[in-house]
């Protein structure tokens, strides 16, 4: 006696084919940037320097206004809420579309090494650029000879 996975298929001569089709997500072509409630997640790019960390946000479309960032402890949040309205009104029709995308990435600093009051934000072509500079003593500095005596 042997054992078989079934997985419901009861044309043997089509293997697993529709199973794995019909399995996966269907658009998902491997672009998986969305999150379990089917909202789009921007990429975020993270960089770290000797001098600071480095983070990019890809979010075309929006407007620099569009973006809210906030420190809190060593909790950093970056979120952005966009809403569109368009009305054509015609003899005797009216045509009302409205849009709305949000998002909300949080990303947690390493305590007390990052610059508070230093840190720079900047949108451009699509790109929202964060630089966050480190405290001066949590520079890594560079490697050292040490003389034998």
């Amino acid at each position: 006696m042997s054992l078989i996975k079934r997985n419901g298929n009861t044309f043997p001569a089509f293997p697993s084919l529709f199973d794995d089709f019909f399995g996966r997500e269907l658009f998902n072509w491997g672009n998986n940037n969305f999150s379990s409630t089917s909202t789009t997640v921007p990429a975020v790019n993270i960089k770290e320097t000797t001098d600071a960390f480095e983070v990019e946000v890809a979010a075309p479309g929006m407007e620099k206004g569009d973006f809210s960032i906030t420190l809190d402890g060593n909790l950093l949040t970056i979120s952005s809420a966009k809403q569109q309205q368009e009305e054509k009104k015609e003899q005797n029709y009216t045509r009302r579309e409205f849009s709305y995308q949000s998002f909300q990435r949080s990303f947690e600093l390493a305590k007390d090494v990052v610059d508070e009051d230093k840190i720079n934000a900047r949108y451009e072509n699509g790109l929202l650029h964060l630089t966050i500079p480190k405290k001066e003593e949590a520079k890594q500095k560079g490697p050292r000879t040490i003389q034998v005596a």
